[in-house]
């Protein structure tokens, strides 16, 4: 269990980059016209920087930073690099990494409520979430493994 843990959380490192650049919704105003705009993390955050920076900062940290930095945590504390009293500070990390889950799920929403156009769901998007889970997933099983005696 515990190399499958490190398999796994290594395996996040690559994902979580793949997620960020990959289709996540595809949008468009008339569809039948000019089809539809792949949007992903990585395309929303630049459309963010050029209209409001702070707002930017903030999913940039809760959408790239947030995840990455507690898999690397995660590593770092199953390679014996890190101490485990960190854990804690990594769950936070984990938590605040399910906002942007939230975020985009409110985007959908009110996109398909407002009927202007046409939002559909993209690969990239079910990735994402996978990745966010699965990291919660591997938290969770490795504070497990520091309170097992």
């Amino acid at each position: 269990m515990n190399t499958f843990i490190k398999i796994a959380n290594l395996s996040l490192i690559i994902l979580f980059p793949i997620a960020w650049f990959a289709p996540m919704l595809r949008a468009g105003f008339m569809p039948f016209f000019f089809g539809l705009d792949e949007i992903s993390v990585i395309t929303g955050l630049q459309s963010l920087w050029e209209s409001d920076v702070f707002l930017a900062l903030l999913v940039t940290f809760f959408a790239i930073f947030a995840p990455y930095m507690k898999t690397i945590g995660l590593a770092l504390i199953h390679f014996k690099l890190l101490h485990r009293k960190v854990l804690p500070v990594l769950h936070l990390l984990g938590k605040l990494a399910m906002a942007d889950i939230f975020l985009i799920a409110l985007y959908l929403v009110v996109g398909k409520g407002i009927g202007v156009g046409q939002i559909e769901t993209a690969w990239g998007l079910y990735l994402f979430t996978g990745c966010i889970l699965a990291s919660l997933a591997i938290s969770f099983a490795s504070e497990r493994k520091r309170t097992a005696p």
